[in-house]
């Protein structure tokens, strides 16, 4: 096999979709919920869950078709006996990346305290932290400005948790500050970049090539508050 070959090969490496779970919490930045988890279906399978506080913001019928939807009731009623699959752990072994957006304060206060009573917070507690796991914060700015929010932040940091930050700007309350959650074009360009960044070293050496063509890898960052 000669070198243009073998490079050949290597591009033509067509990797799977990634596989994508996003997961909303209730505060009204939900309303922007279905627009995140499209933007992500061109690039990625994706299955949805939802708190059962966010679905006051949430239109359910809005989503296509190929955006899997999970609710805590699917939690409850997908298992019937000790041989059924448990949801939370099967989700946690299907997903390549977890987007929690937004993310209110009292679910951030419940994964920092290690709390597990619905199937976003079941999910959390068993993730498997070798697997990235982003958070974009959505609250009012006093909520966010109080120092359990910054307590809250630092515990869950410490797992490896990555942060898409807030923005000032008017919030729905009317206050103006900081709190309103990332916009979902922003959060997209976040998990993307980090996600598609390939070291192809790593494919011609499975290829069997036995130089370094291109490398192209960085560690993802870790952002805390």
């Amino acid at each position: 096999m000669t070198e243009n070959q073998m490079n050949e090969d290597v591009f033509s490496v067509k990797p799977s979709k990634p596989k994508i779970l996003i997961a909303a919490s209730g505060s009204v930045a939900a309303i922007k919920f279905q627009a995140l988890c499209c933007s992500f279906t061109e690039w990625a399978e994706v299955k949805a869950v939802m708190t059962q506080s966010s679905l006051h913001f949430i239109d359910k019928a809005s989503f296509p078709e190929n955006v899997v939807l999970y609710t805590d009731e699917d939690e409850l009623s997908s298992w019937k006996k000790p041989s059924d699959e448990v949801l939370h752990i099967e989700l946690r072994k299907w997903a390549d990346c977890m987007v929690i957006a937004p993310l209110s304060a009292n679910t951030l206060a419940k994964i920092a305290g290690g709390l597990s009573d619905n199937l976003l917070t079941n999910i959390v507690r068993a993730w498997d932290y070798s697997k990235p796991l982003y958070i974009a914060p959505a609250m009012n700015t006093f909520m966010w400005n109080n120092p359990f929010t910054k307590n809250h932040l630092h515990s869950i940091c410490q797992l490896g948790i990555t942060m898409i930050p807030p923005m000032t700007k008017r919030l729905a309350c009317g206050d103006y500050g900081n709190g309103a959650m990332a916009e979902p074009s922003t959060i997209y360009n976040t998990v993307v970049l980090s996600l598609t960044k390939v070291n192809v070293t790593e494919i011609g050496s499975t290829l069997g090539l036995g130089h370094p063509s291109i490398f192209i890898m960085s560690t993802c960052g870790r952002s805390c508050y």
